[in-house]
C-alpha cells in the first residue's frame, strides 16, 4: 500500500493532454511540489511507457539511488503538476530538456 501524500489528489487531476502513456516521476515533483527541473526521453522500458521522466533538479545521488522516491504516473498526471511540460512532449527519444532558471520555459540539451 503507497502511503505517500501526494501534493494532488486525484480528482484535482484533469484531462491536459491526449494519453501518451506513462512516465516515471521523482517524490520532488508529485510530494513535495516542486517544479520539474530536468526531463528526458529514453526507450520505454515497460509496456504503454512513454519513455519520459521527470526530476526536480534538487535530488542527490542519495535520493536517487532509492527507487522508493519515484513512482510511475500518467504523463497527463505529471502534466497537471508542472503544466510547462506539455509543448515539450511530443520530442522523441533522446531528448534532454532543462529549465531555464526562474521561468516556464525548458531548453534542449540534447
Amino acid at each position: 500500500m503507497n502511503t505517500k501524500k501526494f501534493k494532488l489528489k486525484s480528482n484535482q487531476i484533469k484531462q491536459l493532454i491526449q494519453n501518451i502513456g506513462a512516465c516515471i516521476a521523482s517524490d520532488k515533483i508529485t510530494v513535495s511540489g516542486e517544479l520539474i527541473g530536468y526531463m528526458y526521453r529514453e526507450e520505454p522500458s515497460f509496456k504503454n511507457d512513454s519513455g519520459w521522466r521527470f526530476f526536480s533538479g534538487t535530488e542527490t545521488q542519495k535520493f536517487a539511488d532509492q527507487a522508493d522516491n519515484f513512482e510511475i504516473f500518467n504523463v497527463n498526471s505529471i502534466a497537471n503538476y508542472d503544466p510547462s511540460i506539455i509543448p515539450f512532449l511530443k520530442l522523441p527519444i533522446g531528448s534532454e530538456l532543462e529549465r531555464k532558471k526562474e521561468t516556464k520555459s525548458f531548453k534542449l540539451i540534447k
